[in-house]
């Protein structure tokens, strides 16, 4: 214990941020982990995967926005006085290495190569934790278990709820990082919220991260904050168009390799994605260069498909869409007579969805919860009047959309 509270850098690192102004390191811990190799490739990751499609400056990777969460994390652990109270020193250093390591399990594209590949960044995460990797040897160089430690705080089997809270809840660190950044570098203010005040509202009570009846407002500001980027950024039918066809191209490979087909170029290291359970060595071997780099090539195979597709997703050829209920996109698609291979790689209906606020009817660990004047706790639902009647007004918000190539914009239209 002592060795990872006591070792110390000798003088603090300083790393600027765009967002967060001076990042400060001070524990030898985090500087270790941020030197390995697994948290580099995080450099080569980009934190909104096909969005900078759409805005052109959203250029930003997975390691600044993990940067970010480290910052929030330590932000709040130095400045939230019912948090100092309630953590060891200990407890503090595992949250902020909890916040570091959150997201190096993301893979190229992010969570359109989870779709095509089934894995899940979460679980990876944990993996490169826990596994024998250059982050696990780091920490289990400080104390035997300290691995297994920071890998229950992600995977929220901590025993401590406070630092399960710090980075995984309705207003974590992860999210409060995102917001902010992903706003700055897209050119747009729908993510911006008081960080400040919203710290300074932030207490514990009953072991658990609660929010003073007064800050209300700041935690109303940054929820929207959160809707508006979900459907102005996040869900921005554009970048949902070019990651479609990324994962059509990803889909057709797959179908070639399992068909034998002999392509030009050496695709030995995209084989273990096949078998849709790839190891932490194949996978930490991926990230968005190598991608792009075997899509680029994929357009001078010899299949029409997988040529065609690869051509779109490197030219920015966005397939067209238009907004449609799923039964009548299908009877779109059936109107314009073409075969069914066609329509597998040159068609697709998207549904897409969010809600502001998970309302959950109790107070656990990922509730938004308010603590009122005489020190009663309460959901954010029953504490804010606004929240409370936009939830009982409105339904989940839901958006259809038939997505097709360019080449059927006559057939479509004529349908």
């Amino acid at each position: 214990m002592a060795a990872l509270i006591n070792r110390r850098l000798e003088e603090k690192k300083v790393i600027r941020d765009n967002i967060h102004g001076n990042i400060l390191i001070e524990y030898k811990v985090i500087m270790d982990l941020i030197n390995t190799d697994i948290f580099q490739r995080l450099r080569r990751i980009r934190q909104l995967g096909g969005t900078f499609i759409v805005f052109p400056t959203s250029e930003h990777s997975r390691f600044t926005h993990s940067l970010g969460v480290y910052a929030i994390v330590r932000k709040i652990l130095h400045e939230v006085d019912d948090l100092k109270a309630n953590l060891s020193e200990r407890e503090k250093i595992v949250g902020m290495i909890a916040g570091l390591l959150h997201d190096i399990g993301h893979g190229p594209l992010s969570h359109a190569f989870e779709e095509v590949f089934h894995t899940n960044h979460e679980n990876m995460t944990i993996k490169m934790i826990l596994e024998d990797t250059s982050i696990t040897q780091v920490l289990n160089s400080y104390e035997k278990n300290l691995a297994s430690e920071v890998a229950s705080v992600i995977s929220k089997k901590h025993p401590n709820p406070l630092l399960i809270q710090l980075v995984s809840s309705q207003v974590d660190a992860d999210r409060m990082d995102y917001l902010l950044r992903d706003a700055y570098n897209c050119g747009v203010s729908y993510g911006n919220f008081d960080l400040e005040r919203l710290l300074k509202s932030m207490r514990v009570l009953d072991n658990k991260i609660v929010f003073k009846e007064s800050g209300v407002h700041a935690i109303e500001d940054y929820i929207f904050a959160r809707y508006h980027m979900y459907w102005q950024v996040y869900l921005h039918p554009a970048a949902n168009a070019y990651e479609i066809i990324y994962a059509k191209v990803m889909h057709r490979y797959k179908q070639l390799e399992q068909d034998k087909y002999p392509f030009k170029i050496d695709t030995t290291i995209l084989k273990p994605l096949l078998s849709n359970q790839v190891g932490v060595v194949d996978y930490l071997k991926l990230d968005d260069s190598v991608i792009n780099y075997f899509i680029s090539q994929f357009q001078y195979e010899e299949d029409e498909i997988l040529s065609d597709l690869a051509n779109c997703f490197v030219n920015r050829k966005l397939f067209k869409y238009i907004d449609c209920e799923p039964d009548k996109a299908k009877e779109i698609i059936q109107t314009c007579e073409i075969d069914a291979l066609k329509q597998t790689y040159y068609f697709e209906i998207r549904e897409v969805s969010s809600s502001f606020y998970k309302y959950y009817g109790h107070l656990n660990t990922q509730a938004i919860i308010v603590k009122t004047k005489d020190d009663q706790l309460q959901e954010l639902y029953n504490a804010s009047p606004l929240v409370n009647a936009i939830v009982q007004s409105a339904k989940k918000k839901t958006e259809t959309k038939l997505y097709y190539d360019r080449a059927y914009k006559d057939k479509v239209k004529g349908v």
